[in-house]
């Protein structure tokens, strides 16, 4: 419009307002009939404000003069309102219709209101006033928009049975304005109650209109298909998509490309679909398989790999298919790993059998080609057992004998071996192989016993013909170990026939620890011969057990008294600074000694100044006060012996060195000292083989200075009887008389019933040390212990060490009780007279500091372990695990990893299984999760028969797959644990990380979540 007529217009507009307010003053009846002319017209702007002047003036006015209804006005004047939604008009139309006694007035209100209720969109208040409102009054035009209003109110509100013959009415009234959309949705409750073909004539007329012809044709298309007509529904849609600009675009593009699937016609469905899943959201399980199923069939492997992870974790076909496929696409593409996840699932489905047969068979298969060989051991098991007519029951049979072949789980394959009642040709080769893998875990984890009882069994195997030189040398080993040194001899000599290699089974070893049987059963000679053949030529860079074959053989001429080549060999070592530089110039010391006493002395004082902290210290000392004892020059052995008293640790010699000061001091005429140190000998060692001679000593002191009373005193202040008590004696000797015989049974009953009448007899260490030997020998290990356990206690004496060591041993490997073998072998660390004995204390002291975690003291001891000569592989792992612990547990993570891996290096045993879970772990709290991935791998792979770390790794594998998001191996891992783990605490564990990794995967995914 131009702006002049519009300006025109509104001035016209203005100056009849103004004339009409004038008009009413002067013909009220004039005014109202141009209000309801303006009404009749539906020129409500212009009606409203003139009812509304006209009900103002009525309140002022006598109705009595005037021929107006001001219920007439009233009406009119809120349709007014309510046509131009006024919503202050709402309330009083409310009023209206409930006070007003003319019928039609209130069925119209009721309308008016109605329709200001659907402009509102507010649907179920203007049902409820179409209801209410009559008919009878409306005119044909209101009559059509109150069916349509009213039946698409209805529609919204989905009560369909109640819109549907509004809509019916209006749309075969093709001059109906609503016609068009009449038939829409018409078409739409046909459709929703299944009436197609009502629905298709509705449909088609309704895509007439530019309104709904881009909705109609999903439904048309639908109707097609539904009504079999695939080739027509893909044709119709596919035109409705060519033309563009369609409603249900993406929902037509899905029926395409299934309608296309139905046909498989994969290659024709793919772009439908890829486009379909691609735009929605969400989609449902099924539209995300056959998109995934598409790029299966064109060979997309990646693709399809990528939608079918994605329908795992519901237990249906669609689910079981997806996973057979997913593990079918893994395998086209190498993924091996993956696959077997994959087939893990479809196999716990039990919607198609067949798939679950062969998917459990390539489960088992995947797992031992991967080197999961416990579990394609049991998965193995299980689908023969499942599945005895399978066709794949040969190649199961074969895959299992070479996961026996290749397994490092030894425990678990020796159970099973015996399991099988006429093993094949191969099985039974292996058997020998496996028993002796078993016995090396065995003996590396400290059960001696029962390794060389398998390796026993080994050894009498008929097909042990690879491994035999392998048995012997372990024989060998154990043998030594468990004191039957002539058993180890005859073994290195067999093993030495065909001295194969492997690890540390090599000729030199077994030379070498032939030299130590020889020395054990002291032929120095033949010693020596193997000793040489380990190591002739000395160099300064000689490893830790070449120097140690020099130097026994320097013992070996020194045993021999061929003191001039003991010494060439001994001055080597002091020649090349080697670690024994101590005990060589010890020995030195004692050549010397043999002519030149003061030589002696000198060497032997050099230990002490040049070694302070070597373990011959005192030793040093005790030799040099020997010494000066044995040249009677007394005063000068004193403050050696002094050294020997005040130093801490080396228990053993202190009884000695207190009774050689008693000695010293009576030779220089100081009985009062002298019987003051045999005092401190008898309070603190009473048990010791000095303590009688220092009695004896302290008896003629005082006999010799006329005190013979006081000496009775002095003996029963120290719990001394001086007269032999008979009763006891004669006790004893019942018991011992039955065990020289041989009687072993009643001498243990005769030494328990001394005991009990004399606990503190004088053949008390004697009775505990005997019926502890008989009952170790029955294997009873509490009784045993607590035999040796109280002739330790009362260390030193001649039982001592080795009742210190058997206690120690017992209660640490078979009674289980860590603080008490701790204790023990604490004791015999200060009290062990060999070297042997030490070693074997810090390593079981070692032991208990780490089952109880006392990882600072454990760090000090390991570190004090490590410095010790001679020391052996089972020494250093225990030593560097507990170091790497005390790391762990002061969350140093990197100086952790260190150690345990130093422990893998070395062990495949229970340690190097923690070691490797450790080092996994390690690299895990680190966030390195490839590492910690790889690590994890190797304790499955080589670590199969410890049990806890395998399952554990297991576990971790699964937090770093969910940590990378990769909810599919992360779901497949925890699933694996939670249905084969054996132990219940970390199935458990498996089972809550599992929920956890379904919850978040269902939050994440495509595929959009079922009811």
């Amino acid at each position: 419009m131009k702006p002049v007529t519009l300006f025109c217009i509104v001035s016209l507009i203005c100056s009849a307002s103004f004339a009409q307010q004038t008009y009413f003053i002067n013909d009220p009846q004039g005014t109202f009939k141009q209000a309801r002319e303006y009404f009749q017209k539906e020129y409500y702007s212009l009606a409203y404000p003139l009812f509304r002047e006209i009900q103002a003036s009525l309140r002022d006015a006598d109705l009595s003069e005037l021929a107006i209804n001001p219920d007439e006005v009233r009406y009119y004047a809120l349709v007014c309102g309510l046509e131009q939604m006024d919503s202050g008009a709402v309330a009083q139309a409310g009023s209206f219709i409930e006070s007003e006694n003319n019928k039609a007035r209130s069925d119209m209100m009721s309308f008016h209101l109605a329709e200001y209720y659907f402009r509102r969109k507010n649907f179920k208040l203007a049902i409820r006033y179409y209801e209410h409102a009559g008919i009878d009054n409306l005119s044909n035009d209101e009559l059509a928009t109150m069916k349509f209003h009213q039946g698409y109110s209805y529609f919204t509100a989905q009560q369909f049975e109640q819109a549907k013959p509004l809509f019916d009415a209006l749309r075969h009234m093709n001059r109906n304005p609503h016609y068009l959309e009449a038939n829409y949705y018409y078409g739409c409750i046909c459709f929703y109650q299944r009436n197609y073909a009502q629905a298709l004539d509705a449909f088609t007329v309704a895509g007439e209109s530019p309104q709904f012809s881009s909705m109609v044709g999903y439904y048309i298309a639908n109707i097609y298909l539904i009504q079999n007509q695939n080739e027509k529904a893909i044709q119709y849609a596919s035109a409705q998509l060519a033309k563009g600009g369609q409603y249900y675009e993406s929902e037509l593009k899905q029926l395409v490309g299934h309608g296309y699937y139905e046909k498989q016609d994969f290659q024709k469905a793919l772009p439908y679909l890829e486009q379909y899943v691609s735009q929605g959201k969400k989609v449902s399980r099924e539209d995300l398989y056959e998109l995934s199923y598409c790029y299966y069939e064109t060979k997309d492997w990646n693709k399809a790999i990528a939608g079918f992870k994605q329908l795992g974790g519901k237990e249906d076909s669609l689910g079981q298919h997806a996973m057979y496929l997913l593990g079918d696409s893994y395998l086209k593409t190498n993924q091996k790993a993956n696959a077997r996840n994959a087939f893990l699932f479809c196999a716990s489905f039990s919607a198609n059998n067949a798939q679950k047969e062969v998917s459990q068979f390539n489960y088992a298969k995947l797992s031992y080609e991967l080197g999961y060989q416990d579990v394609a051991l049991i998965e193995l098991r299980k689908f023969i057992h499942s599945y005895p007519f399978s066709p794949n029951n040969g190649e199961a049979k074969e895959l299992m004998v070479s996961v026996l072949a290749n397994t490092n789980n030894y425990k678990d394959a020796i159970s099973l071996l015996d399991s099988v009642s006429a093993p094949s040709v191969i099985v039974r080769k292996l058997y020998p192989r496996i028993l002796f893998g078993r016995a090396v875990e065995l003996i590396n984890d400290g059960f001696l016993v029962t390794a060389n009882e398998m390796l026993d069994k080994a050894l009498k195997d008929p097909e042990n013909l690879v491994e035999l030189p392998f048995i012997h040398f372990w024989k060998a080993e154990t043998s030594y170990r468990l004191n039957n040194t002539d058993a180890a001899i005859e073994h290195y000599y067999e093993y030495l026939k065909n001295g194969q290699t492997n690890g540390e089974a090599t000729p030199l070893h077994a030379k070498y620890n032939l030299g130590y049987c020889f020395l054990r059963k002291e032929n120095y000679k033949q010693a020596l011969i193997y000793f040489e053949q380990v190591y002739q030529l000395p160099k300064i860079d000689a490893t830790s057990l070449q120097q140690d074959a020099y130097l026994r053989q320097a013992d070996c001429y020194y045993m021999t008294r061929d003191f001039k080549s003991s010494l060439v060999r001994y001055n080597k070592v002091l020649d090349y600074s080697w670690p024994s530089s101590d005990y060589a110039t010890f020995q030195k010391a004692m050549i010397e000694g043999i002519s030149n006493s003061s030589e002696k002395i000198a060497l032997l004082n050099g230990v002490i100044r040049k070694f302070p902290s070597s373990s011959l210290v005192s030793d040093a000392n005790m030799e040099i006060a020997s010494t000066y004892l044995g040249n009677e020059q007394f005063q000068e052995a004193l403050p050696f012996l002094k050294n020997i008293i005040n130093s801490p640790g080396n228990e053993s010699l202190k009884p000695r060195a207190y009774l050689r000061s008693g000695i010293v001091y009576y030779n220089i005429n100081n009985n009062k000292e002298a019987l003051n140190q045999y005092n401190n000998l008898l309070k603190q060692f009473p048990n010791s083989s000095e303590a009688q001679e220092a009695l004896d000593n302290a008896k003629s002191i005082y006999v010799e200075e006329g005190r013979s009373s006081e000496y009775v005193s002095f003996a029963k202040s120290m719990g001394v009887e001086v007269s032999a008590n008979q009763e006891d004696q004669l006790a004893y000797q019942e018991a011992e008389v039955q065990f020289n015989n041989g009687n072993f049974t009643n001498a243990a009953q005769r030494f328990e019933e001394y005991l009990g009448k004399f606990p503190d007899g004088k053949f008390a260490l004697e009775a505990n040390y005997y019926k502890s030997e008989i009952y170790f020998s029955e294997k009873n290990w509490a009784k045993s212990a607590s035999g040796y356990q109280a002739v330790a206690d009362k260390a030193p004496n001649k039982f001592g060490e080795k009742s210190l060591l058997q206690a120690a041993r017992l209660n640490y490997f078979n009674l289980k009780d860590y603080p008490k073998a701790l204790r023990y072998y604490e004791k015999l660390k200060n009290f062990a007279s060999t070297q042997e004995n030490k070693i074997e204390a810090m390593r079981g002291l070692l032991r208990c500091q780490y089952e109880l975690q006392q990882w600072a003291d454990a760090v000090d001891n390991s570190k004090d372990l490590l410095n010790q000569k001679g020391l052996s592989t089972d020494d250093k792992i225990l030593a560097n695990m507990a170091i790497a612990k005390s790391y762990q547990a002061n969350n140093q993570c990197e100086g952790a990893l260190t150690y345990f891996r130093t422990v893998a290096a070395l062990s495949k045993a229970a340690y190097g299984a923690e070691a490797r879970y450790e080092t996994a772990q390690c690299l895990f709290d680190q966030n390195q999760l490839k590492e910690a991935e790889k690590a994890a791998f190797e304790v499955i792979n080589k670590s199969g028969s410890y049990e806890e770390w395998v399952t554990k790794s297991y576990l971790l594998l699964g937090g770093i797959y969910f940590r990378q998001k990769d909810y599919f191996n992360a779901q497949a891992t925890y699933k694996s644990v939670s249905e084969n783990a054996k132990i219940e605490s970390l199935r458990q564990l498996a089972k809550q990380k599992l929920n956890e990794v379904m919850e978040e995967q269902k939050n994440s995914g495509k595929a959009a979540p079922e009811n």
